[in-house]
């Protein structure tokens, strides 16, 4: 077979996964719901631009209710985003304090695609220390809680890990809850995770909705 037929095919065979890869790459919409028409929301950035994304059937919409730092409490199965800070305790920029049937869902320690340099980690509270830091993401049970200053210092234990973590009193917390469409109410705040489908289409993950027009943290 000719060595140039075979560079070519190859040339060709790698576009073609590029352009797979691309169609697939997640993307992450932040605005307000300008309208749900059927399967297409319409999401209006902060901008005034408006974005069309289909929401297929089963796509999962949660509902994000702020919460205080109080409400972090032992036992709680919680999801942190966290970056590493001062002698590499993390600190969290964000916590999801996650419904009882989500309970163990993606546990372990993990980085975020969508946030460089922050972690995702989904574990149980060992242990308390005063010990403080700086954003990473933890899904946990928490088992102690304690204060160091303006804040928590949760350590997270998951299968195979654990993970020490300062939430800052002035960290977003938020209870998370199972949506629907209807939740998906114009004027409703939303970030939406979506991918192009193989017609070029953004279509819709998942979606997260602040509850009584909140702005919902990532």
């Amino acid at each position: 077979m000719d060595d140039r037929f075979v560079r070519c095919m190859a040339f060709a065979l790698s576009l073609g996964c590029a352009s797979v890869a691309g169609a697939q790459s997640m993307q992450m919409l932040r605005g307000e719901v300008a309208a749900l028409d059927g399967t297409t929301l319409r999401v209006r950035s902060a901008s005034g631009q408006e974005t069309a994304v289909s929401v297929p059937e089963g796509t999962r919409v949660s509902v994000r209710a702020p919460a205080t730092i109080d409400a972090i409490k032992p036992g709680v199965f919680i999801g942190t985003t966290a970056k590493p800070g001062f002698a590499g305790t993390l600190v969290a920029s964000e916590v999801h304090i996650l419904p009882e049937a989500r309970r163990g869902a993606g546990e372990g320690h993990r980085p975020m695609a969508n946030l460089p340099g922050s972690t995702m980690t989904n574990a149980t509270v060992a242990d308390v220390s005063s010990s403080g830091s700086r954003g990473t993401m933890t899904n946990a049970t928490v088992d102690k809680v304690g204060q160091a200053g303006k804040g928590r210092t949760l350590k997270l234990k998951y299968k195979g890990g654990e993970q020490t973590v300062f939430v800052p009193q002035e960290a977003p917390v938020v209870t998370v809850e199972a949506g629907s469409r209807a939740s998906l109410a114009q004027g409703e705040h939303v970030i939406v995770y979506a991918r192009r489908n193989a017609a070029g289409e953004l279509a819709a993950q998942r979606i997260s909705v602040g509850k009584n027009r909140s702005v919902p943290p990532i």
